[in-house]
């Protein structure tokens, strides 16, 4: 059956994408096509430069998030690196029935660099493939996009992040064993893994929401070093508040609310304890 496409890494599957989405399904409907979303494995910068960006989401996540959007056909960049937009096109034209494709608004691909969605266009029309060019998501005038998320997310600006995902920022992963410091001073943490690729907040305190077994728990989290207690590795520590049960080993997820405070080194054990009590009195 004939389809009409998008592309792009989609990181974050943010405010932006699922308003491009909602084109390609206005789209498809109009042209009795079906919709389908090209998304590639690994982000074009790590295959290009060797270098990704910290990412939003992990790739599993993205790819779960995308399905409930269309149908998605995970490409490998290194595959298609070399194509030219015009082959590119004849790629998705001749192996998957692509017969419309809908563009980003500033986004572009092939080779060859093409310049103006006007070349693309021409380009288009010799492969027998008409191009839409969608329209801009603006949220407070200002276009929505993984990299200025990503910057708001340096600043600690967790609430700007949330709005412009259109959801609250989001760690999963395991509960695993930390150094015991919160169990010592009255507040037990959950230290919980995170994929080395994903992206974390500054480093801080924040107010967030702990999903563990279903349950939603008011949680304040600490990101960074613990610096108090000496550590040099980053983590996630969160204190479920009114929760008392062991979940080492347990999968759950950390949605982050709002910043609270920088990090800070304390003089001592008995300071901490009183800080943390003030973070909890916060929430």
């Amino acid at each position: 059956m004939k389809k009409i496409a998008t592309i792009g890494f989609f990181d974050g599957v943010h405010r932006g994408h699922r308003f491009l989405f909602a084109q390609l399904h206005e789209l498809a409907k109009l042209h009795h096509l079906v919709p389908v979303i090209y998304t590639f494995e690994q982000h074009p910068k790590q295959v290009l430069t060797g270098i990704s960006p910290s990412l939003l989401i992990t790739t599993e996540e993205r790819i779960a998030l995308l399905q409930q959007y269309a149908e998605v056909r995970v490409l490998k960049f290194s595959d298609v690196q070399q194509l030219t937009a015009e082959l590119f096109m004849r790629y998705i034209h001749e192996q998957d029935d692509v017969y419309m494709l809908l563009m980003g608004y500033d986004h572009c691909f092939g080779s060859d660099r093409v310049k103006g969605f006007s070349e693309y266009v021409k380009i288009a029309n010799r492969v027998g493939v008409h191009v839409e060019r969608a329209h801009e998501c603006l949220v407070d005038g200002v276009p929505v996009s993984s990299s200025r998320i990503r910057k708001l997310l340096n600043e600690g600006q967790i609430e700007q992040v949330n709005r412009l995902l259109g959801y609250g920022y989001t760690l999963n992963g395991e509960v695993v064993r930390g150094n015991g410091i919160g169990n010592q001073i009255g507040y037990p943490t959950a230290n919980v893994s995170f994929s080395p690729e994903r992206k974390l907040p500054l480093s801080g305190v924040y107010a967030a929401t702990v999903k563990c077994n279903e349950v939603d728990y008011p949680a304040v989290v600490n990101v960074g070093t613990n610096p108090t207690v000496g550590n040099s590795q980053i983590s996630v520590e969160a204190h479920l508040i009114d929760f008392h049960s062991n979940i080492y080993g347990e999968i759950v997820s950390v949605s982050f609310d709002r910043f609270i405070r920088p990090e800070k080194k304390f003089t001592s054990l008995v300071t901490l304890q009183e800080q943390i009590d003030q973070d909890i009195r916060s929430l």
